[in-house]
């Protein structure tokens, strides 16, 4: 699967199923201020979050091949360079906000998301970006979408004290490697595998599953890791 691009089919498939989840699991909240396994983060700074990262998707998309997102790859910078590069160009998106309730956040976040959705499936094989030499597609990033959709639906289920699983989490781990070729992905159940990858924990909030350093004393997890590049800790 990891050598393998991701069916086409599936890959839309899993986009709309990941749309469609946060947008139910966002109907049904009723307090937005609880935290969220993005440390340091309630609901409404990650519902502000999902907004700013499908208005970019939705612009790389749009400028493709000569996107910013292309630009920053095109660099061939070590993986954490580009990670915290990411992560300053969409915390400060997310700063700048404004303080507008959660639901309008997930409108616009569906707004965009809907957007890309349409345009996709013409662009399917146009370059997306080239990353140490490999081209990566219009698709290929798709799958990265997918994957950072049904990341941000098990955050709010879990936020929620409930708990989520995507339909296809096989096709999350092919879309992993081909749409989020800096980031390695962990071995296991393919679900799990995604979640820990990303620095998330399949219990949190268990407090037990806290890593503990050399004296026995809980500390925090590393930074979370998305396609979109930002880390969990502080402002993702």
């Amino acid at each position: 699967m990891e050598r393998t691009p991701p069916d086409r089919c599936r890959v839309l498939e899993s986009y709309q199923d990941g749309v469609k989840a946060i947008r139910a699991l966002a109907a049904r909240v009723g307090d937005w201020d609880v935290p969220t396994p993005c440390a340091d983060w309630r609901l409404i700074e990650l519902a502000g979050h999902l907004r700013c990262v499908a208005e970019n998707f939705l612009e790389y998309l749009q400028d493709a091949p000569d996107s910013r997102l292309a630009t920053l790859f095109a660099q061939e910078a070590a993986t954490a360079v580009l990670i915290r590069q990411q992560a300053r160009q969409n915390a400060a998106e997310l700063a700048v906000l404004p303080p507008e309730p959660g639901p309008d956040r997930i409108m616009a976040f569906g707004v965009s998301a809907g957007a890309y959705a349409d345009l996709m499936p013409d662009m399917w094989d146009r370059t997306h970006l080239i990353y140490r030499g490999t081209k990566y597609t219009v698709g290929d990033h798709a799958g990265a979408a997918c994957v950072e959709w049904h990341l941000h639906a098990w955050d709010m289920a879990r936020a929620a004290g409930g708990d989520y699983r995507p339909r296809d989490p096989d096709l999350l781990v092919s879309a992993w490697h081909w749409g989020v070729p800096h980031l390695p992905l962990a071995a296991g159940d393919a679900w799990e595998a995604v979640l820990r990858s990303s620095g998330r924990s399949p219990r949190w909030p268990d407090p037990d599953d806290r890593p503990v350093d050399r004296a026995g004393r809980s500390r925090r997890r590393p930074g979370r890791q998305t396609p979109s590049g930002l880390p969990g800790r502080g402002r993702r």
